[in-house]
């Protein structure tokens, strides 16, 4: 079986589940664990269960009903977001598109995961005034869920009745999502999601469930099971297991970002500007000026004047 496994096509690999096999050759922009995650796409496609190397499909009838029904649900969840979630998501945003490669200068010896993307956040989310941290979770294997370890922000917010809250940032939302041979109200559905996630862990959790049960929908549309790092188990175990905060690397594991590994982290960077970037402008295109916008619009003025300071 390992050496089985050994001789799998990477190629096979990058055509039935293109995010997977990237984290197996050295880059998961969620920072999840390469080792594991690789072996358990090996395990999966060695039992028969990858399907063909075609990336995409039609909807059937029931199918593309199911899935319409998801993305109504989907739709409301978006909708349903409170001022200080709408708040920090502008200030992430625009951290975010204000970023260069200088600031990609934290790192752990090897491969970097988008590690410094996320520590140069949490640089810029605190000298704004918020309690950010770097969250690095780990799990144990159990009950057909494989274990792992992934790494992801929160803010800890500070409620008015004196109680706090944790706030999650993803700056890889949509990979977590992203199966074999999508049918097309999938892909719509996938599309529809944040590119960057900001919200608490409940929302987290309605997205979580709506995109596993859409997840099922589309793979059973071409008789195939839903892999185990696409289960509802599985996603949850990422933000809902024990987590150290940090707020820097540790002294001994930081690096230059000369190092070769950061052109990943550079690309990925560019690639996430241009997505946020692109929903800028089409909210621009779509929202009149309204008091929220004003708002927003104040509050990126402020970050940036922020950023020159520092």
């Amino acid at each position: 079986m390992r050496g089985k496994r050994g001789n799998l096509s990477l190629e096979r690999r990058r055509k039935v589940f293109p995010a997977d096999a990237a984290a197996e050759e050295g880059f998961s922009g969620g920072g999840e664990s390469e080792h594991d995650l690789g072996i358990m796409v090996s395990d999966f496609l060695e039992n028969g269960s990858g399907g063909t190397d075609s990336l995409c499909s039609s909807d059937g009838d029931s199918g593309f009903s199911d899935l319409h029904l998801l993305a109504d649900k989907l739709s409301f969840i978006k909708r349903s977001v409170v001022v200080y979630e709408s708040d920090l998501q502008s200030v992430v945003h625009s951290l975010l598109l204000s970023m260069g490669d200088k600031h990609l200068h934290l790192d752990k010896s090897g491969l970097c995961s988008a590690s410094c993307i996320r520590y140069a956040l949490v640089k810029l989310l605190k000298s704004s005034g918020y309690d950010a941290a770097v969250c690095a979770s780990k799990w144990q294997g159990g009950n057909k869920v494989p274990g792992g370890d992934y790494e992801y922000i929160d803010v800890v917010h500070q409620k008015s009745d004196e109680s706090s809250e944790r706030l999650i940032i993803d700056i890889d939302f949509r990979s977590h999502f992203e199966i074999a041979r999508a049918v097309e109200s999938y892909d719509k559905i996938l599309k529809s999601l944040p590119v960057v996630f900001v919200g608490t862990l409940t929302k987290l959790n309605q997205f979580l469930q709506v995109m596993a049960d859409a997840s099922r929908v589309s793979l059973k549309q071409n008789s195939m099971p839903l892999p185990p790092w696409r289960s509802l188990p599985y996603l949850q175990s990422k933000w809902h297991s024990s987590f150290h905060r940090n707020f820097t690397p540790e002294e001994k594991i930081m690096i230059s970002s000369r190092v070769t590994g950061h052109k990943q982290c550079s690309g990925h960077l560019r690639r996430l500007q241009a997505s946020l970037q692109a929903l800028n402008d089409k909210e621009k295109l779509l929202k009149p000026i309204n008091i929220d916008t004003n708002r927003r619009l104040k509050i990126e003025r402020k970050i940036k004047s922020n950023f020159k300071n520092l």
